[in-house]
């Protein structure tokens, strides 16, 4: 079975950046998508980025222009690096892979989630 390992969460400010990495096992896992879901108390989960095997990028529009998904092949890791973070992007943030339909936020079903990692951005 496909498993996946989240880091890089954190407590930040409004404005900052961090930058989250998935490993998996086994490793440099290459499904047909792989993205990066958040769940926030009291929200439904959503799919905020997503990458296909062309290596083609997709977004929500709440995040749009400031995060970015790509895969670290030297690490053999999936990446989301977040910029310009704002009090609404706290949330868990789970690494996804595998699954069906379109690889697009919002249409997307993935078959592999991690445990997450928690986000915290305060104003």
């Amino acid at each position: 079975a496909v498993k996946f390992v989240e880091s890089g969460g954190g407590s930040v400010q409004a404005g900052e950046s961090l930058r989250l990495s998935c490993a998996s096992t086994p490793p440099n896992y290459r499904g047909y998508c792989q993205g990066w879901f958040r769940l926030a108390p009291g929200k439904e989960r959503e799919a905020v980025a997503c990458i296909d095997s062309f290596g083609r990028t997709n977004y929500a529009d709440s995040v749009n222009g400031r995060f970015t998904i790509s895969r670290d092949n030297a690490r053999g890791t999936l990446v989301l690096q977040m910029n310009d973070l704002k009090p609404e992007d706290t949330a868990m943030y789970l690494c996804a892979g595998g699954g069906v339909y379109e690889c697009v936020p919002g249409i997307w079903s993935p078959e592999h989630l991690g445990q997450g990692t928690q986000v915290t951005v305060s104003s």
